[in-house]
């Protein structure tokens, strides 16, 4: 096999084909169904491309790793997503389908708790999946906090935006990259985060009261983070401790 035909066959991997081929199908529907604008066409495409050469180049890194059914199920989560993306750019130019959005990020949410489930049962927990399942999440929660913040003002935005803070803050502190210990707490807060958005959005919250519950899940998403960024410093300090003890030992 050749340079230039091994390079395609990486392009034309069947995961994210698949996955680009679910996307245009759903776009077409929600385009049939909605009469989705401009603005949601372009979110959506832009989004298509941006999963498939995420996904191909994490497929290449992880070698002849099987994909996995659970990988198959955050995929089709994905494309759930990315038509909630394009619902939500489109809702900037026209009257939103909240129907349709709800629908489409309800069922999202819902397979959050089957990928993991699919994964333990059949023995395919992955680095890939793990991270796969997690990026998804942060996105859907993005999208989610920009159609809520359209009604209770741009502070909502600091709920999708904190996982990108941390990311980047943790190009500038590596130590930030570290591990973290199994904590339910954190799966609850992180889709605590996903249902109260998600019924802030469908509009069946008095106005206060989805007030109160944004700012509750901030608070919530704030110490989570607060708590995970304390730990990974406290390891920190403890192997920089073990490391200045070694070099002592060995200049004794």
């Amino acid at each position: 096999m050749t340079r230039s035909s091994t390079y395609r066959t990486r392009l034309l991997r069947p995961e994210p084909v698949s996955g680009v081929a679910g996307q245009a199908l759903l776009l077409v529907l929600l385009g049939m169904m909605t009469g989705l604008g401009a603005a949601g066409w372009l979110t959506g495409l832009v989004f298509t491309a941006g999963v498939w050469a995420v996904l191909t180049r994490a497929l290449d890194q992880a070698g002849n790793r099987p994909f996995g059914p659970a990988n198959g199920v955050t995929l089709a989560r994905t494309t759930l997503v990315g038509g909630v993306a394009a619902l939500v750019a489109d809702s900037f130019v026209g009257r939103p389908p909240v129907a349709v959005l709800v629908a489409l990020a309800t069922v999202a949410l819902i397979l959050d708790a089957v990928d993991g489930q699919v994964a333990r049962r059949t023995g395919t927990v992955s680095s890939l999946g793990a991270r796969f399942d997690m990026e998804v999440d942060a996105f859907l929660i993005l999208v989610l906090s920009v159609h809520v913040a359209t009604s209770l003002g741009a502070w909502v935005l600091l709920i999708g935006a904190m996982r990108y803070v941390f990311v980047v803050a943790a190009r500038a502190w590596p130590w930030l990259r570290g591990p973290l210990r199994p904590s339910m707490a954190r799966k609850t807060v992180a889709a605590l985060q996903g249902i109260v958005l998600l019924a802030v959005g469908a509009g069946v919250i008095p106005r206060l009261l989805a007030y109160a519950a944004v700012l509750s899940a901030l608070a919530l998403l704030v110490w989570s983070f607060a708590r995970d960024i304390g730990w990974l410093w406290c390891v920190r300090s403890r192997e920089s401790a073990k490391e200045v003890r070694d070099a002592m030992l060995e200049n004794a």
